[in-house]
């Protein structure tokens, strides 16, 4: 988009570096330094929502392996503690008798874990508790970050180091100097032992700050998290990002509105797809363009991908691979399935994102309008045999002069109205014939015509809005973004030619007037029923219109009609969204990959 204002940059973390301090997120805080919390409760059950009470806190605080604290309170419940609980912690009702209640323990138990990381075993259990009375309480809850070991040692522990996650197997693992026996201080001291073990274990591994401590993952290889400086000269701005290897061929292109967080994840735990694992192993630069708008941003990526059909894309690495069914312009017009849309007034439907949705679409209309379907060239008196359609009735037949030129002409003309305004005629038909297909309890046949027509009425529509679009030379528009300020589009022929954001105390006016001007010059269609997509992939313009149809979008100018039929597909668009949605939902009998296996009673 090289006509976009000078507000786009490239920036490579090969060369580029930032004058400024880095921040802490960006440097990753040292788990040396930090303070932890290790805490653990005892509770009359196992939901606090539910009614149970906590009857103990225990909590250690430590920092770079030294003990630094300890807390430790019994909790009055204010009710009977089960027998069973009494039984499991040997917490009874006469211990906790004198013991304050929950009001009291909780405000120093939060005073003495102040400004430190919570650590705990089973960390949604025991903060779940303590995030539960400190509501009733009215008291806001600190800030605090949480680590939880068992979540962690899920992550580093094999099968051959324990059976289980469970505290007192890990104690075991790491030769706890305490055993786990339902005391909550007790508990505290080897969840810290389990700790420390856990971070020697992940030291070897390349992790060392508490970032990458809470998105570790094996999955993500050692050599992945090694790369993460990769990351590190991209600005926090919306834009697109290129991995490349060493012979600078692009791996991958993507796009975000924080281009230094989100190429980040690709070392985490955030990122754990096996191929993108293979393709940051492969990778030695990472590249940013930043640009304007969100927008922006993802119309880039769509013709970077398109420029350089990187290997790691599945999506758009194609985008000319396109499918159309194009009503064509002869003595004797035809239904024709084309990849290309070409400067000859014919009309055409589409684009499909696969040539199985076009020959549904292309069998929907066959079985509502009986042009020919051979694929012979016909004088305006042709003379030859009739084809097996024909004998079926399935075919006018101009071939044996069966029909007359204009019968033909004027079936094509209502044809011609089905495949750019109305679509009724085939809703209709095909419809009819659903009914009597179910009614007969045929209803595989009855499902074939639903698919066929879903795809036409899907395909009409999506001309329709592509084709609106398209024929318009020229549509300016602007919208308040998240941050107050005012991003600004300039789409000609459904291409984006140029995007920008007023900046603060500018003249608005004079700033879109400098925007059309420097804004990429879009040609003309060669011909006025050219298509759905003569300027841009259909990929764009739907991100065009997907913007431009967005809440706070304000037109500032339209040159040209920018409208779609109001008879058009769109309206019935809602009833076969609906059934895919249903479809969907549901899991076929022949599928049973997701489903979990259900437990049979003992004999």
């Amino acid at each position: 988009m090289s006509a976009l204002p000078p507000s786009v940059r490239t920036v490579s973390t090969t060369t580029a570096r930032w004058e400024s301090q880095r921040t802490f997120d960006e440097l990753g805080r040292p788990l040396r330094d930090l303070t932890f919390v290790v805490v653990d409760l005892e509770t009359t059950g196992g939901s606090a929502a539910d009614g149970s009470m906590i009857t103990e806190i225990g909590a250690v605080k430590v920092r770079g392996g030294e003990v630094l604290g300890e807390f430790q309170t019994l909790v009055n419940p204010q009710t009977q503690i089960p027998p069973f609980i009494a039984v499991l912690t040997g917490i009874s009702n006469a211990m906790v008798a004198d013991a304050p209640p929950i009001e009291s323990a909780l405000p120093a138990f939060l005073e003495f874990a102040a400004g430190s990381v919570l650590v705990a075993h089973n960390a949604p259990f025991d903060v779940g508790f303590l995030k539960h009375f400190a509501h009733e309480q009215g008291r806001p809850w600190p800030n605090f970050e949480v680590v939880d070991t068992a979540k962690v040692a899920r992550r580093v522990i094999t099968r051959d180091d324990a059976p289980n996650c469970k505290l007192s197997s890990l104690a075991r693992v790491f030769r706890s100097g305490t055993t786990p026996n339902h005391r909550a201080l007790s508990d505290a001291r080897a969840t810290v032992d389990v700790l420390h073990g856990l971070m020697e274990r992940l030291g070897g591994l390349g992790v060392h700050t508490l970032e990458e401590l809470q998105t570790f993952s094996a999955k993500v290889s050692t050599a992945q998290r090694r790369k993460r400086h990769l990351a590190e000269g991209l600005p926090h701005s919306p834009g697109v990002y290129l991995f490349c290897d060493d012979s600078r061929r692009v791996l991958y292109v993507g796009t975000s509105r924080d281009l230094r967080t989100r190429v980040r994840t690709y070392f985490t735990a955030s990122e754990t797809r096996s191929r993108m694992g293979e393709m940051v192993g492969l990778a030695t630069t990472v590249e940013g363009i930043v640009c304007s708008t969100p927008l922006e941003a993802q119309v880039r990526e769509l013709r970077l991908i398109a420029e350089h059909k990187p290997r790691y894309n599945r999506r758009s690495r194609f985008p000319e691979r396109m499918h159309f069914v194009k009503l064509t312009r002869e003595p004797w017009p035809r239904l024709s399935l084309v990849t290309k849309v070409l400067a000859d007034d014919a009309d055409y439907l589409g684009p499909f994102s696969s040539r199985k949705a076009a020959e549904k679409c292309l069998a929907a209309l066959h079985d509502t309008f009986p042009v020919r379907q051979c694929s012979d060239r016909f004088g305006k008196v042709p003379s030859r045999s009739p084809c097996v359609l024909a004998e079926l009735g399935r075919c006018l037949a101009p071939c044996d002069g069966s029909v007359d030129h204009t019968t033909y002409a004027s079936v094509v003309r209502l044809l011609q109205d089905t495949l750019v305004r109305r679509p009724d005629e085939v809703v209709e038909a095909i419809n009819q014939r659903m009914e009597a297909l179910a009614g007969d309890e045929r209803f595989e046949e009855a499902g074939v015509h639903r698919d066929r027509l879903a795809a036409f009425v899907r395909a009409a529509a999506r001309t329709q809005r592509l084709s609106a679009l398209s024929r318009c030379p020229e549509i300016v528009a602007t919208r308040r973004e998240d941050d107050g300020r005012w991003s600004v589009h300039v789409v000609r022929h459904g291409r984006l030619a140029a995007a920008g954001v007023i900046p603060p105390g500018a003249d608005a006016h004079q700033y879109v007037h400098e925007l059309r001007l420097s804004a990429e010059t879009v040609d003309l269609p060669l011909s006025p029923a050219l298509g759905p997509v003569p300027a841009a992939t259909a990929e764009e313009s739907e991100k065009v219109l997907r913007w431009l149809e967005s809440d706070g979008v304000r037109l500032v100018d339209v040159v040209g009609e920018w409208a779609c039929p109001v008879a058009g597909a769109g309206r019935h668009l809602a009833v076969h969204d609906a059934v895919e949605h249903s479809r969907r939902s549901l899991v076929p009998f022949r599928d049973r990959r997701d489903l979990g296996t259900v437990a049979q009673p003992a004999r």
